[in-house]
């Protein structure tokens, strides 16, 4: 089945909100918000209907678009260097991780734990948060390159924080995979790069006002 740019896209935005709320978290300490709270949710929808229902809405996406935008469509030296290099190691991991027959099975198994203790609390309890953090650990963490997450070290020491963070580069590998099965690849990074931007600034203007507090 071939999918729409627009599925891509959203898959791609799904990515980058994850590394750019990795990177907010390593520098600000935990924030509970809807954006956030999409990264996770994201993670127990392995058979969505559709790549937006992964998200409960495009309007969920908008940090993820507007972050999508600002490093694939401004000028070099303004764009994020750190967030780049989270996103595409992400993408370099999931595709290890879609070899790993032993290692997806693992993962899928946690995960329908995890979401059984997230129907009990909610996505974004501490338990769930650190449930997550710890499959991270299992798995995707003894693949390499291992990601190097800079910031705060007095706030990376914080287990909350680190949980967070876990689980948020957890969220990056599924957005990953999304766009891998959508068809994403290396080289629509390079050759379709303007209308991956073109289709985000869309979506973007589409999208009406959202209140980011849960």
């Amino acid at each position: 089945m071939q999918h729409p740019l627009n599925d891509r896209v959203l898959a791609f935005a799904g990515l980058f909100q994850a590394a750019g709320l990795v990177k907010r978290t390593a520098n600000q300490g935990r924030q509970t918000d809807v954006f956030v709270e999409t990264c996770i949710q994201s993670l127990f929808k392995i058979d969505a209907d559709s790549v937006e229902s992964i998200y409960n809405g495009a309007i969920h996406l908008r940090l993820g678009l507007e972050t999508l935008v600002k490093q694939m469509d401004s000028n070099p030296e303004f764009r994020d260097i750190e967030v780049t290099r989270y996103a595409i190691t992400l993408l370099y991991l999931e595709k290890k991780l879609s070899r790993d027959t032993e290692m997806l099975q693992t993962l899928t198994k946690g995960l329908d734990v995890t979401r059984a203790q997230a129907d009990y609390f909610s996505d974004c309890h501490e338990n769930v948060i650190a449930s997550l953090a710890e499959l991270y650990q299992k798995t995707i963490s003894t693949l390499t390159p291992k990601i190097m997450v800079t910031g705060d070290e007095r706030l990376l020491q914080d287990n909350e924080n680190a949980n967070l963070i876990r689980a948020l580069l957890l969220a990056g590998v599924r957005s990953a995979t999304a766009w891998r099965q959508c068809g994403g690849n290396r080289l629509q990074l390079i050759f379709k790069r303007k209308q991956i931007v073109r289709e985000a600034k869309t979506l973007l203007g589409k999208l009406p006002a959202i209140d980011t507090m849960i």
